[in-house]
């Protein structure tokens, strides 16, 4: 028996909808994501998915001090200051309203975010149909973590899988159970993040430990659904990347007879902007991102030990 549709009403946080990917699951993908982590990375590349609600960002070195923003500012939030050289923004003022978002000229005030339904989310995937079918892609969801909103994701995915569209998510699967029981139905693929085995050096540098992540996948592998599952390994030099930690987590894995594959992720710096357009410091900014040769090396010496699950490099198999 089929489950009970979801509906279209629903409202989510959704950060932005990326088209044509090739990194996020088979084919050419749409990567829906939302905003809203429970999870704190020290390394995250995307500060501004963070919080659940639409952000207001800033770049000052595209500011021209023009005053537009100011003179639309309902709320005093803005002004402009040194003899009208800088804008200044109160965020104590700040109602949210992004009428600077709409004013600006040169696009220094960034709006990280923004509530759709349902329905809207769907319409703008639908587009993309026809390169799903001639690429073999779909949908993909991610974050933030897409679980946070577990009844708006399966909504989105329900939506998708009844239009014969391949549906995949990305998860920290840091949530409770209850939010990954209700996408399974509709879902074909799983990306979960393991971050590091040793809980406490979890807690420390990503913001809680990992015990409810590793019992989360746990659960999977006793799912009667037929998903398939994708470990993805996010290797921060120094934190997870010693032999100790990977013959571990490999170790875990594999006892999940859903595992299709581990997939190491190389370190980047990417979100190091958004960070200043937040006013938030990066605190990885000292670390250097591993050459493909060394992650080659850590790929091989996982493959070494026979697990029998493939170990894969960014997008393709060592």
């Amino acid at each position: 028996m089929s489950p009970m549709p979801l509906g279209n009403n629903a409202v989510g946080s959704v950060l932005r909808i990326e088209k044509s990917s090739i990194h996020d699951g088979q084919g050419l993908r749409t990567v829906v994501f939302l905003k809203g982590c429970p999870l704190s990375c020290a390394w995250c590349s995307t500060p501004e998915s963070r919080h659940a609600e639409p952000e207001r960002g800033f770049d000052e070195k595209l500011c021209s001090a023009c005053g537009k923003c100011v003179e639309h500012c309902p709320s005093g939030a803005l002004s402009l200051a040194d003899n009208g050289l800088r804008v200044e923004h109160d965020p104590l003022k700040c109602r949210l309203c992004f009428n600077c978002f709409a004013v600006c000229p040169n696009k220094a005030v960034k709006k990280y975010g923004a509530l759709l339904s349902v329905e809207e989310v769907v319409r703008e995937i639908n587009k993309d149909e026809i390169f799903f079918f001639h690429s073999g892609g779909g949908v993909t969801l991610s974050g933030g973590e897409p679980l946070s909103q577990a009844e708006f994701t399966a909504a989105i995915l329900e939506q998708c899988k009844r239009n014969g569209i391949h549906t995949a998510v990305e998860s920290s699967f840091h949530v409770e159970f209850p939010n990954i029981e209700i996408v399974l139905p509709w879902l074909d693929l799983l990306y979960v993040d393991i971050k590091h085995m040793d809980s406490n050096m979890h807690e420390l540098l990503i913001g809680d430990k990992n015990m409810l992540i590793l019992d989360n996948l746990c659960k999977i592998n006793l799912s009667a659904f037929p998903l398939e599952v994708i470990i993805r390994i996010p290797l921060i030099p120094g934190f997870n990347d010693s032999d100790k930690n990977l013959s571990a987590t490999l170790a875990f894995c594999k006892n999940i007879k859903k595992i299709k594959e581990i997939e190491l992720l190389a370190y980047h710096r990417l979100g190091i902007d958004t960070y200043r357009h937040l006013g938030q410091e990066y605190s990885c900014r000292d670390l250097i991102p591993q050459t493909r040769e060394q992650l080659l090396e850590r790929a091989n010496f996982l493959d070494k030990q026979n697990s029998g699950i493939p170990i894969k490099v960014g997008s393709g198999f060592i």
